[in-house]
């Protein structure tokens, strides 16, 4: 079988990035090992967290999501077959910021939570405007140096930051980031497509984005009259009330059917299929929620039916 995995600087990761956001709030640490067996005995290799997961769920505190894939790791001692992907910078309900001491204090952190001494790819979670691109981009060139961190990225930045911090990278010869995780799906292209996939493209990085199934929207549950139990049924219902989310959805069907297969698929195949996206980002709370994530890697919609959705979306 062919080697489906895409690269993201010197990383190989599988081409469905698995979301830890779930793991210590809506899955419990029984529930998150199941689903991270799963994503590991199908191939899956590339784990996505952050410090602060999920610092907003009652009782918790901010890195209850790395504690559990840090657990995980060390029980199953695999620690060396995943790429493990982590960020600084969010802090909850107050940003932690972009300071060197902070990312210096949070790199600590992570690598005790995640009962480690490497993170495989770092993000800044959030840019801090109030740091200069040359402070934060030091700081992450010493932990590459040091091996404690071997690629380095950004998350929620704008093209203009994004550009400076690459710019300068460049001209001073510093570990410089090789990925960007955007806001990105069949009904938010804009928050990606035009100016950040643009500066993504001219320095090479990757995409991996994240809301990839616009929070359940996309995997076909929301209908009307459908009543769905999760956490976040109120901001994927949202896109049930547009025309363009009713055509998306539309779309989705028909391509499913031809293809005998689930509409998340799809959607994500879609995603997977753009400039510069290296694996699209999906979190699934059960294992039942694993295959049709997990199926992106072998679906291969023609250039039609990526037409007819790229169309549906616009």
């Amino acid at each position: 079988m062919a080697d489906k995995h895409r690269k993201i600087g010197n990383l190989s990761v599988h081409p469905l990035a698995l979301g830890g956001n779930v793991f210590g709030w809506t899955a419990d640490e029984a529930q998150s090992f199941a689903v991270l067996d799963a994503y590991a005995e199908a191939g899956g290799n590339f784990i996505d967290t952050a410090d602060v997961y999920s610092a907003w769920a009652p009782g918790n505190k901010g890195g209850e999501s790395e504690a559990v894939i840090g657990d995980w790791m060390a029980a199953r001692g695999n620690r060396s077959d995943m790429v493990i992907a982590t960020k600084v910078g969010a802090g909850y309900p107050e940003p932690r910021g972009l300071a060197a001491a902070g990312i210096k204090a949070g790199v600590e952190e992570s690598l005790r939570r995640l009962r480690t001494d490497y993170i495989d790819l770092y993000y800044t979670h959030y840019d801090d405007p109030s740091v200069p691109v040359e402070e934060f981009l030091t700081a992450l060139d010493a932990l590459v140096k040091e091996g404690k961190v071997r690629e380095i990225a950004a998350s929620n930045i704008t093209p203009e930051r994004l550009a400076e911090a690459l710019e300068f990278s460049d001209s001073a010869g510093l570990a410089k980031y090789v990925a960007v995780q955007p806001h990105y799906n069949l009904v938010s292209r804009d928050t990606y497509e035009g100016a950040l996939a643009d500066v993504s493209a001219r320095h090479g990085l990757a995409a991996v984005p994240y809301y990839a199934l616009a929070s359940g929207f996309l995997t076909g549950k929301y209908r009307p009259g459908a009543d769905v139990d999760s956490a976040r049924a109120g901001s994927a219902a949202k896109h049930l009330a547009t025309e363009r989310g009713r055509r998306v959805l539309a779309a989705l069907d028909e391509v499913a059917a031809a293809h005998e297969a689930a509409v998340a698929t799809v959607a994500l195949a879609w995603l997977a299929s753009r400039p510069t996206v290296a694996a699209p980002l999906a979190s699934a709370r059960t294992v039942e929620q694993l295959p049709a994530l997990l199926a992106v890697a072998d679906l291969e919609l023609t250039d039609a039916e990526l037409a007819k959705l790229t169309e549906a979306s616009a």
